[in-house]
């Protein structure tokens, strides 16, 4: 038989689990299943891109033993770790916001940029102005990147839009993207990421819902597009819980997972919100409440934390360890965009277990199986199961741990395998 790859003499398999979880939450988070053998260990991937089996090489030679592979790959000296997950980007935009890095440094907060015509409005002007071939030029650009870094699925929004043509445009780029660029997209809707200048919140939610959601539907229906969530910034003075609740009910209908921002400046109930909706996931939760971690943990609603928003912004920090003790499951984001410009899941885990104070496993579950069911793909990513896809990070390291201590080491990562193809390895010598 003839299958894709076959890594062997790896030094440790990150397994994350073994028994089929789709999530993991509470003390279980804190534990990451591993394979190692002292002769090496071995996995192989077939044609379609899914793991069928590892082992220790003596096991994989033998079972294999009159299969040709595609490609084989002396891993000597690495640990092969699963491909990260992304759970909450902003990637689809022009003009960048360092300015703005300038104005946060000296004082200004989020709102008080976002009152001064930056933020959220200054990139919406510049993706107006914007043709769908330069977004998708400049989001390509930014997602290998990402995967050189190790990330295999990212979620991706749209948003800077805020109106029909434009979101559509944008969700369009990343419906480009995924023809050109080997990292996995699971595609958000967010045309509720801010209100529209010269509109109300009301004006902007009927426009959602009377136009935006319908015309999305029409092109999912006709085959154009294929958005996979909805996403609603429910904060004070953006969308209220009235019209988040009625577009994500909305947007659900039409069969898009909610995932969306709640809970980062003020302490709004977005919490409480997503958890009687059923929402797949929430994201920041800086100021979640102790209801709200009651409500998510009882629906098993996934909290992606961003630790880069936090860091950047100088705002205090979600509560992890309390919402791990109340069962809530963790995943992270990187929540790349214009004011976040972090595109490395591994520098994200750093921050996560220094400022939020996870544990290294704890970071790497929320980076994998975790970050998966946020996007419901834990079913074939997140973890290194037989049957599930073949996406690998390889680092140069005595144990997989190094992927979150050595902070900001480009070196650590010699390659990223998707669906059981090499599409990055790193120039220098191995």
């Amino acid at each position: 038989m003839k299958f894709r790859l076959k890594i062997y003499n790896a030094r440790q398999l990150v397994l994350i689990c073994e028994n089929g979880e789709k999530v993991l939450c509470g003390e279980k988070q804190n534990s990451v299943a591993t394979f190692s053998d002292p002769d090496g260990v071995s996995l192989v991937v077939d044609e379609a891109g899914s793991i069928v089996d590892f082992g220790s090489n003596a096991t994989i030679d033998k079972q294999f033993d009159d299969a040709t592979f595609e490609e084989t790959l002396d891993a000597s000296g690495m640990c092969v770790l699963p491909g990260l997950v992304d759970g909450h980007t902003h990637p689809v935009w022009v003009g960048d916001r360092v300015h703005e890095f300038a104005m946060k440094l000296a004082g200004a907060t989020y709102m008080d940029v976002h009152k001064a015509g930056g933020g959220i409005n200054f990139t919406v002007e510049h993706v107006r102005q914007a043709s769908v071939e330069e977004l998708t030029d400049s989001l390509c650009g930014r997602l290998q990147r990402m995967l050189q870094h190790g990330t295999t699925l990212v979620e991706a929004k749209s948003g800077y839009g805020l109106d029909t043509e434009n979101e559509v445009k944008m969700l369009r780029a990343i419906e480009h993207a995924r023809d050109r660029v080997p990292l996995e997209i699971s595609s958000t809707y967010c045309g509720a990421h801010s209100i529209p200048k010269g509109s109300t919140e009301k004006q902007a939610t009927d426009d959602i819902l009377n136009f935006q959601l319908p015309e999305i539907k029409r092109l999912q229906d006709a085959g154009e597009l294929h958005v996979d969530n909805i996403d609603v910034f429910c904060e004070k003075g953006v969308f209220g819980i009235e019209s988040t609740a009625s577009i994500l009910t909305h947007g659900n209908e039409m069969g898009l997972e909610m995932n969306f921002h709640g809970d980062e400046l003020h302490s709004t109930g977005s919490a409480e919100l997503g958890g009687s909706l059923g929402a797949r996931a929430i994201s920041h939760l800086e100021e979640i409440s102790d209801a709200g971690m009651e409500a998510m943990a009882a629906a098993g609603s996934v909290a992606v934390l961003l630790p880069t928003t936090a860091y950047i912004l100088r705002l205090q920090h979600p509560p992890a360890r309390q919402m791990i003790s109340a069962g809530v499951p963790i995943a992270l984001g990187s929540d790349f965009n214009p004011n976040a410009f972090c595109m490395s899941m591994p520098m994200v885990m750093h921050l996560a277990c220094v400022n939020m104070r996870l544990s290294m496993p704890e970071a790497l579950v929320a980076c994998t199986l975790n970050a998966a069911a946020s996007v419901k793909r834990a079913d074939t990513h997140g973890s290194i199961e037989r049957g599930k896809r073949g996406d690998f990070v390889l680092i140069k390291a005595p144990r997989w741990e190094h992927l979150v201590y050595q902070f900001g080491d480009s070196t650590l990562i010699r390659f990223v395998i998707k669906a059981g193809k090499v599409v990055f390895e790193n120039p220098l010598p191995r």
